[in-house]
């Protein structure tokens, strides 16, 4: 029997970082909307800018993602070559 490859082996770590940084994401993205909406409930008349908040922090939170995403690949690439 033969043991696991050292480019399966980093294959499967990569698949597990993203999994765990799509749902820290997710999670974080929840989060932030949840808090925006109890916000613009509790104070209407400050939507626009709670709203240009959300956008942001959420479009930083995503690119948390996309980065873990690319870094993946990244490290693949110096692994396999």
């Amino acid at each position: 029997m033969e043991g696991i490859t050292g480019i399966a082996f980093f294959s499967a770590l990569a698949v597990i970082g993203l999994a765990i940084a799509a749902i820290g994401s997710a999670t974080g993205q929840a989060r932030a909307a949840a808090a925006a909406l109890d916000a613009i409930w509790r104070q209407p008349e400050a939507a626009g800018r709670i709203q240009t908040v959300l956008i942001l922090s959420l479009a930083f939170l995503e690119s948390l993602t996309l980065f873990t995403f690319a870094l993946a690949f990244l490290f693949a690439g110096q692994v396999a070559g």
